[in-house]
């Protein structure tokens, strides 16, 4: 599977859109070292993003400084 598919799938996880069949197609990639660490590479940028998204944002109630 190319890289662009597993985006995607991970994209449809995210939003809770992934059907019967990309849920079987992800899991059954699993089986591959390669493919876990597509995934892993995948997530870790996509939660890095989130962590810098949250960083950049004043808590609420609290006055920038």
């Amino acid at each position: 599977m190319e890289r662009q598919g597993i985006t995607y799938l991970i994209e449809q996880l995210i939003r809770q859109k992934l059907s019967k069949e990309e849920f079987d197609e992800l899991l059954a990639s699993l089986h591959y070292p390669a493919m876990r660490q597509a995934y892993s590479d995948i997530l870790e940028a996509y939660f890095t993003e989130l962590l810098n998204q949250h960083e950049y944002q004043p808590e609420p109630g609290k006055q920038p400084e």
